[in-house]
């Protein structure tokens, strides 16, 4: 969700650093880059790292508070291409999970802001008990969704994600944005979804077959 269809990373970063500075530390831009990704508890250890006095879950639901607040006030920033691939999907009739390490509740309140039943499933962070890279997010969606995990196209903007996608055994899209996915093992990187269709995931998601010799 963050990073691929919508561009929260930035609301995440100002609400990381006002924790962190609330309690007389620093927050670098590079220190937040290693959070982008991440599952939540592991996110709240290193935010306990930089001298955040708090327990875990109580930094999780202060972050996200505070990112639901600047939804709020200062819109929801969507990613190009991506409401529009989400919009042809349905078209085509191929089902769509949102996987997410956010918690449900910040989840469903940008999955509701779309103007379209856009997925058919939402799996989040506290939805599961190993986040990403680990692949449970994803093996949990395709269960819900009813499929063969190795039917499914997983679209990833962080390493993170994509090492969880690469483990389920999905055919993984890398779509770079905050950090770089370069070297990270995806099947293939677009530099963005602006323009994209059901069509290219087919193509994809075929031409990643052909290569392995696997059928549907």
């Amino acid at each position: 969700m963050d990073g691929t269809l919508v561009d929260t990373e930035p609301y995440w970063m100002a609400a990381e650093t006002a924790l962190v500075e609330s309690f007389g530390g620093t927050w670098s831009h590079e220190q937040a880059l290693q959070l982008v990704g991440n599952g939540l508890i592991d996110s709240a250890v290193i935010l306990q790292n930089a001298g955040v006095d708090m327990e875990a879950e109580a930094i999780i639901s202060l972050l996200t508070d505070g990112v639901q607040d600047a939804l709020r006030t200062q819109g929801v920033p969507f990613r190009p291409g991506a409401r529009e691939l989400l919009l042809d999907l349905k078209a085509a009739g191929i089902p769509t999970g949102l996987v997410t390490m956010s918690l449900r509740r910040m989840a469903m309140s940008v999955a509701e802001l779309i103007e379209f039943d856009a997925f058919d499933i939402v799996v989040a962070g506290d939805d599961v008990s190993r986040p990403k890279p680990h692949p449970e997010p994803y093996l949990t969606a395709a269960s819900l969704l009813d499929i063969d995990i190795a039917d499914a196209v997983v679209i990833e903007d962080s390493p993170t994600g994509l090492r969880a996608g690469l483990a389920s055994g999905a055919v993984t899209l890398g779509v770079p944005h905050i950090v770089p996915l370069d070297h990270v093992g995806a099947h293939e990187l677009w530099p963005t979804l602006q323009d994209r269709t059901a069509a290219d995931l087919v193509d994809l998601f075929d031409r990643k077959n052909s290569m392995t010799g696997a059928t549907r």
